[in-house]
């Protein structure tokens, strides 16, 4: 039988993966609006850079997206979806670097690897 133990590179990929699905899960529904873009983006970023293996996280509301939106309604503000956001989160673990990004591609928030580096 082989061996069925992740790797580190594997565990660091799992890492990445439940920081995109606590981002995105966490944060969706939540209103903004361009003036709260700013602050969103910080809460967003803080918040999931508390977890376990995460190096970096960076998050940017896309104005001219929101505005758009806006321009098309009565309100002020409306609710965060992928489609307002590009996001790259690092995660080094065991050793492992993994980048991972979400942008919209064909209308959907993708969210994917970017890269797997070895830091040891």
């Amino acid at each position: 039988m082989a061996d069925s133990t992740p790797t580190n590179a594997e565990a660091a990929c799992f890492e990445a993966g439940i920081k995109f699905g606590s981002l995105y899960h966490q944060f969706a529904g939540t209103p903004v609006s361009p003036e709260s873009a700013a602050s969103l983006e910080t809460a967003i970023e803080e918040s999931i850079e508390n977890q376990p293996h995460c190096a970096d996280v960076t998050v940017e509301v896309q104005r001219e997206e929101l505005t758009a939106e806006l321009a098309e309604s009565t309100a002020d503000y409306t609710e965060l979806t992928g489609r307002f956001l590009e996001v790259e989160i690092v995660v080094d673990c065991e050793g492992q670097e993994v980048v991972t990004r979400m942008a919209m591609e064909d209308g959907y928030p993708l969210m994917k690897l970017e890269s797997v580096r070895d830091t040891t």
